[in-house]
């Protein structure tokens, strides 16, 4: 017990405040908005059909991905961790392009069937 009894109650303040995390909040959020800014750019510009909903869902979840990794701190995880999270994610991501890529082709094929 005589070991233990040596605690202080002292605790010194430094008086340091942590630098603010500004910087690398408006990165992000520039990286978010230039992202935004081309999804518009082929949603006005490019014709309805497979290739814009790819592209699409393949920028959504970039950003989905960059927000996780910048606001939930994934990024600073283990690799291990991250690669069980993006894996299983792209390959979902190519399910749905492959979903989207097959339902034209079937709906094209019924249409011209019954035209």
């Amino acid at each position: 017990m005589a070991a233990h009894s040596d605690h202080s109650n002292e605790f010194q303040q430094t008086g340091e405040i942590p630098k603010a995390q500004t910087k690398v909040i408006w990165k992000t959020f520039f990286i978010l908005v230039a992202l935004t800014a081309v999804e518009f750019l082929f949603a006005f510009t490019m014709d309805a059909g497979t290739l814009r909903n790819a592209i699409f869902i393949i920028l959504t979840v970039f950003k989905a991905f960059y927000i996780v990794a910048e606001f939930m701190h994934l990024k600073h995880e283990t690799k291990a961790l991250i690669w069980s999270i993006i894996l299983p994610m792209a390959l979902v991501m190519w399910l749905m392009v492959a979903l989207i890529s097959e339902g034209s082709y079937y709906f094209d094929s019924i249409r011209n069937y019954f035209n």
